[in-house]
């Protein structure tokens, strides 16, 4: 665990916040919690995300794949699709592309 976490976080933690269109991730910190979002657009049954945040102090430990991880897990059991705009949205899904490769909207 990194330093200035206080305790450790997992995708399980990422919550939609609907009224913001966008997935939390709250990560106590010593300096408190810090909050971590994956912004999208909901058109139909397609989530198009759009932005990545990690707060400075939180960057480089992995937080916004854990982030994005847990968004795309929940999207996935709500049976929608995705267009990834965010570029670090993209990018995981090709990294991670055999679970996550079947929600990019064709």
């Amino acid at each position: 665990m990194a330093d200035n976490i206080a305790s450790p976080v997992n995708a399980g933690d990422v919550l939609d916040n609907p009224a913001q269109s966008r997935f939390e991730l709250n990560v106590p910190t010593k300096d408190g919690v810090k909050t971590a979002i994956a912004v999208y657009r909901l058109s139909g049954d397609t989530m198009h995300f759009t932005h990545t945040e990690t707060p400075p102090q939180l960057r480089g430990q992995g937080i916004a794949s854990k982030l994005i991880h847990g968004a795309l897990t929940q999207v996935k059991a709500r049976g929608l699709k995705v267009v990834p705009r965010c570029p670090f949205v993209r990018d995981f899904i090709e990294r991670h592309h055999g679970e996550f490769g079947d929600l990019v909207a064709g």
